[in-house]
């Protein structure tokens, strides 16, 4: 099976947020892929099958669990489609109905992803302990997603957070996972975030697409802005730019660099 490891979010290698990608020539089981993304032990990896001229079915799954959605994936996926494959555009279709899409630009990849909003969430004292963070401003829940949203006032309590992950599991166990953001007080980016998942996932997520799915909408609403760039401030790190296109549907710019490229034998 034809493999390659792109990291996403980023214009640079061991940047960003790893993923895997895996080629399909035809189906294989659930078990074998939740085999091969443990082997490859990164948070998510893609398993791509071409249904059609520019189009593909696509499956995530992290090292513990299938993944309904995951965004780095699918950038990854996309920049190997275009790389690799000599395609221009391409749609995936995922499960649970969610087509997504991207198209290679000159500045990097354009992808097109859906909108989700949030909803008042009460405070868990005891995942406010868990991740370390002395205030909070703000706490949401985004159903779609399964994801908390905390906001917070200070960057550097972001960028320094060293969460008790086992305390965290325990402190909750409805979510699949919770970002940390922080409004920017410089002109380069709108906002930083965080975001961690040891329910499903790896402990933390160097740099999220799905999440910012969510927090598209949140700041978005909050700055009165449709037209955004963020960071997620993990230790790799990774940019994208947002644009708010209509009440579900989101663009996301960035880009990707293919660091691996072999065969699994399964």
């Amino acid at each position: 099976m034809k493999t390659y490891i792109v990291d996403a979010f980023t214009d640079e290698a061991f940047k960003g947020n790893p993923a895997g990608v895996c080629i399909l020539k035809e189906p294989i089981s659930e078990d074998l892929m939740q085999s091969v993304a443990a082997e490859l032990n990164l948070s998510e990896t893609a398993f791509i099958q071409k249904v059609k001229e520019n189009n593909y079915a696509i499956r995530y799954f992290s090292p513990k669990s299938e993944i309904p959605f995951c965004g780095h994936a699918t950038l990854a996926s996309s920049k190997v489609l275009f790389e690799k494959y000599d395609l221009e555009q391409v749609q995936f279709n995922a499960i649970n109905n969610l087509t997504l899409s991207a198209i290679k630009k000159r500045e990097g990849i354009l992808m097109k992803f859906p909108l989700y909003g949030t909803v008042s969430f009460d405070k868990n004292e005891q995942v406010i302990d868990a991740l370390g963070l002395a205030s909070v401003v703000n706490c949401r829940y985004a159903e779609a997603t399964n994801m908390m949203l905390l906001e917070i006032d200070d960057y550097d309590m972001l960028v320094d957070l060293r969460p008790d992950f086992i305390a965290l599991q325990k402190s909750i166990d409805t979510i699949d996972g919770i970002i940390v953001t922080v409004k920017s007080k410089n002109s380069k980016y709108d906002f930083y975030s965080r975001y961690f998942w040891p329910w499903v996932g790896t402990n933390e997520d160097p740099v999220t697409g799905a999440a910012h799915t969510v927090l598209a909408k949140y700041w978005g609403d909050k700055l009165r802005k449709k037209d955004m760039m963020a960071y997620q401030a993990s230790e790799r790190g990774g940019y994208m730019n947002l644009k708010i296109v209509g009440s579900d549907m989101l663009e996301v710019k960035s880009n990707a660099v293919i660091v691996f490229e072999g065969i699994i034998n399964i």
